[in-house]
């Protein structure tokens, strides 16, 4: 299979392979064909094995052959009036081509939708902070429709606000998972294991918690969960 190298740590010899099915590939130094220097972008063949890659070689090291070695390379020259070829680019590379935005609004957008499930990868602190604004704005708007529609029923004021506190149950069901999930990639882009997100359901402490990892800087760099997310200065 044809893939795109994500991400790759040569010291600690592992790295993630997006292939062209839009699945991230896992491999380690020994899956490597022969020893060889990969960087993000490069384009390499592959065969998957569940969530790992294996027999993984350079495209241009597979299309070099013997004659090629020997002859030094000629510059590739385009036809008058035709447009030179653009590399095709999967994963991360294709997101950036599309241009993903990264405003508050998109990245609350993208985390009830694409990342609601999303354990992966790495959030910087704009996301974390935009998904907290727009889901704080949408519980007001369920206690304001709540508390409206109770009162608009008008059967004493001994009664419970059910409608309010049925919005606001359901509201909380079905944003718990987004949130977990932020935070698990809040954690993995300040280099830490997505398991410290127990942390942030303790009670008492799992707020302060929360508020730390939310404040942490990006770590510098890519690393064993992704490279640097978009539109962060270092």
């Amino acid at each position: 299979m044809r893939g795109e190298v994500l991400h790759y740590d040569q010291e600690q010899g592992f790295g993630f392979i997006t292939g062209a099915d839009g699945k991230r590939y896992t491999f380690a130094r020994e899956d490597l064909r022969r020893e060889m220097a990969l960087a993000r972008g490069d384009a390499v063949e592959f065969q998957p094995n569940g969530d790992r890659a294996g027999n993984i070689f350079s495209v241009r090291t597979r299309m070099a052959g013997p004659a090629d070695s020997a002859a030094p390379a000629s510059p590739v020259r385009s036809l008058p009036g035709s447009t030179p070829a653009t590399p095709t680019h999967f994963g991360r590379n294709a997101e950036n081509g599309t241009a993903v935005s990264t405003g508050l609004w998109s990245y609350f957008w993208r985390g009830l939708t694409t990342n609601y499930v999303n354990f992966s990868g790495r959030a910087r602190r704009k996301e974390f902070w935009g998904f907290c604004l727009f889901w704080t704005m949408g519980l007001v708007v369920a206690i304001g429709v709540g508390l409206t529609v109770d009162l608009s029923r008008g059967e004493g004021g001994a009664d419970e606000p059910i409608v309010m506190l049925g919005l606001v149950g359901l509201f909380f069901l079905l944003t718990f998972l987004p949130w977990i999930s932020l935070i698990v990639r809040r954690l993995h882009d300040l280099g830490l294991t997505g398991w410290l997100v127990i942390l942030c359901l303790l009670p008492y402490v799992g707020g302060l918690a929360t508020l730390v990892f939310a404040l942490i800087p990006t770590q510098a760099g890519d690393n064993k969960w992704g490279p640097v997310p978009a539109g962060v200065r270092l």
